[in-house]
């Protein structure tokens, strides 16, 4: 396994679909709270990685959903 900062774009970008896939079933289920978590998961995944844009879509999904 790669640490996080030698990640290629492809294996960011299924790390993303993940976390945004796992915060879509918790909502599915109506588990706001985990789905919360895994996108500011995601959301510092992105920081990590210097991924401005990416943590900009994390944040936006998180304000979203906190503010329904």
């Amino acid at each position: 396994m790669q640490t996080q900062d030698r990640l290629t774009p492809a294996e960011r970008g299924e790390r993303y679909a993940r976390l945004f896939r796992k915060a879509g079933a918790f909502l599915a289920k109506g588990e706001t709270e985990r789905a919360l978590k895994a996108l500011s998961e995601g959301e510092g995944l992105a920081r990590r990685l210097g991924d401005r844009s990416m943590a900009r879509r994390f944040a936006r999904e998180v304000r979203r959903l906190q503010s329904a």
